[in-house]
């Protein structure tokens, strides 16, 4: 007797009352669980970003954190005191200082970093390869360095001292940083956080397979096969990348204002190229091109760092004190990621269609 097979709306069922269900349980063992799953609500949408870039249209980008940090000063700019203690002109003009909205600010980080996407696009047009990933590898290091210097003659991003007393996220006139009591619970603001970043994660996975399983998405997946049979076929090859590079970049914009106010401080050391190099990790670990899987690989990367603490500590222990803590959960981290290519040369959850071979008695001789 066969048993029947949950449908696919009882599976999204499922798993919506499992994703809003974690926080309420995990804010019982304690607030740091909560924020380590903000986190990984954050490197999700970082990861679909780049996945549009490296994933779609098979462009190397090394440098994706930039973006992030764009959005991130941005929102800091125009929402903490900075601006206005800086200039006398701008705090004339806002009294009451700079308090840009949500429903304002986050078009505003898509535009800035889309952008910049386009315009790191249009140099790189006739570049691949290594030379790609070396040209967005400069392009990231750069916006650092500016973030790191925009501080003299003209104090801009307050240098390596960074941007603090950045505003809370406002929903309906309630600032998310401060505890909602609904009576029967209480949710902290880091929980009131995930609720935002969820919503965001799940609007920007609906956009990319909306995207996937479009004109644009087969156009992007043709150049990553073979660019020069996709320009023989007519495709625009050239506004395909700009787009690929201007969409991506957008959703690393948004993740960066939301990333701000979450933490209420930015500075350049949350932008190193580690950053870069662990985000393009999380896409490749989960596989390339495939929704599901990029989203398991960044919340994998995300999350071990801070449950390998658990595990380091004792390890650290049993040395004698000998070996640092941090240097082991790296340690451990590479091991782990590459036990897994070699299991899983493609990823753990790879795209089911790309890659798949004919059947035997199919074989185009």
């Amino acid at each position: 007797m066969k048993h029947a097979q949950p449908t696919p709306y009882l599976r999204y069922a499922l798993w919506a009352l499992v994703l809003l269900a974690l926080p309420l349980l995990l804010q019982t063992i304690g607030n740091g669980w909560v924020r380590i799953a903000d986190m990984a609500l954050l490197y999700v949408m970082l990861a679909l970003g780049l996945n549009i870039v490296v994933g779609y249209a098979g462009l190397l980008d090394l440098g994706f954190v930039a973006f992030f940090a764009l959005g991130a000063y941005m929102f800091g700019l125009l929402s903490s005191p900075h601006l206005t203690d800086t200039f006398p002109a701008i705090a004339a003009m806002f009294p009451q200082g700079l308090h840009t909205p949500l429903w304002a600010v986050i078009p505003l980080g898509a535009g800035l970093a889309g952008l910049f996407g386009v315009l790191l696009g249009a140099p790189t047009l006739k570049l691949r390869g290594d030379y790609l990933a070396i040209v967005t590898l400069g392009f990231g290091e750069i916006i650092r360095v500016f973030m790191n210097n925009l501080d003299n003659p003209v104090n801009i991003t307050n240098g390596p001292k960074g941007l603090g007393q950045i505003d809370p996220m406002t929903v309906m006139g309630h600032p998310l940083s401060r505890k909602l009591d609904l009576g029967f619970i209480e949710l902290p603001g880091v929980t009131q956080y995930y609720y935002l970043f969820l919503l965001v994660v799940l609007v920007s996975a609906l956009i990319c397979y909306r995207l996937e399983h479009s004109r644009i998405g087969r156009a992007w997946m043709a150049i990553r096969e073979d660019e020069i049979a996709a320009k023989a076929m007519g495709l625009n090859t050239r506004d395909l990348k700009l787009m690929a590079f201007g969409m991506g970049a957008a959703f690393g914009g948004v993740a960066g204002v939301l990333f701000s106010s979450f933490q209420g401080f930015v500075s350049p050391e949350s932008f190193s190229l580690m950053e870069s190099v662990m985000i393009v990790a999380m896409v490749v670990l989960g596989g390339l091109g495939h929704l599901p899987g990029v989203i398991l690989g960044a919340v994998l990367l995300s999350a071990l760092p801070e449950v390998l603490r658990y595990v380091a500590s004792p390890l650290q222990e049993l040395t004698g004190g000998r070996l640092d803590a941090a240097i082991l959960r790296q340690l451990l981290i590479a091991l782990a990621m590459i036990l897994i290519m070699l299991w899983q040369p493609r990823g753990l959850w790879p795209s089911p269609e790309h890659g798949k071979a004919l059947p035997a008695d199919k074989e185009v001789l």
